[in-house]
């Protein structure tokens, strides 16, 4: 049994023994949409204080920096949880010597599904909600002084321990524990994987706000699937997900 599986085989016990509850399962369900918000609010009090008359479209811009903070935060919410449990959360990215060969067949097909489906959604939205595929994208790199664009590039450093893992090594088993339901443990942490896109940054333009919301729903989906069906292929999916990540930090350069 893999590091992951060991990781969730004993859920029903650990529902019985009030180790797993739903309080914990659903604000960490919710934690990464909040806390976007939330650090992007200081920024804009912030600047607020400092005599700003646009503080919140200005803190916009520091969108990268928000998802840093956040990732930190539920990096550590993740660790303490895990050890309430009597895990380590860092077992987690431990691939199994035995398995890694089985796994990279079923990888690579994934990929070539979950590359075009992670970004042509995005480009067809801004093209229907703003008539320019661009138009959209173009609206989340703004200009930052360089310490704030180099403080952006642990963003992706830090997503990779923080939000896949959040929401699949989490969430999932744990809401298929506590509801008994598979299809619900499937659907709910990827749509809140996608609808969390909507605080980050957080536009009050409802354009925008549906673009972000939904340009990655399909891609959760696949990778909710993926990860229900073999949760050991999370330590992979966490690299390629920081890698598309980085790739949009650069453009802060």
């Amino acid at each position: 049994m893999t590091a992951s599986a060991r990781l969730t085989a004993d859920l029903p016990q650990q529902v019985q023994a009030a180790r797993v509850t739903w309080g914990r399962t659903l604000g960490m369900l919710f934690a990464r949409t909040l806390l976007f918000a939330a650090f992007q609010a200081l920024f804009a009090l912030g600047m607020t204080l400092a005599g700003s008359t646009a503080a919140w479209d200005a803190s916009s811009a520091w969108w990268p920096v928000a998802a840093l903070l956040t990732n930190l935060v539920c990096i550590a919410l993740l660790i303490v949880l895990f050890r309430s449990e009597g895990k380590s959360f860092w077992s987690l990215f431990r691939v199994e010597p035995g398995t890694w060969r089985k796994d990279m067949l079923p990888l690579l097909l994934a990929l070539l599904i979950t590359g075009p489906i992670g970004f042509l959604p995005g480009t067809l939205l801004s093209q229907a909600l703003y008539g320019d595929p661009q138009a959209a994208s173009l609206l989340m790199i703004q200009p930052l002084p360089l310490w704030g664009a180099l403080l952006s590039i642990l963003f992706p450093l830090t997503i990779i321990f923080a939000e896949i893992p959040l929401y699949f090594a989490y969430v999932q088993p744990r809401l298929e524990a506590l509801s008994g339901s598979r299809t619900l443990a499937v659907l709910l942490p990827a749509l809140m994987l996608s609808l969390q896109h909507a605080t980050l940054p957080l536009r009050f333009d409802p354009a925008f706000i549906i673009y972000r919301a939904f340009m990655f729903l399909l891609f959760a989906l696949m990778l909710s699937l993926l990860l229900r069906w073999r949760p050991r292929l999370l330590p992979y999916f966490v690299i390629v997900h920081g890698l598309m990540d980085l790739s949009v930090v650069v453009f802060l350069f």
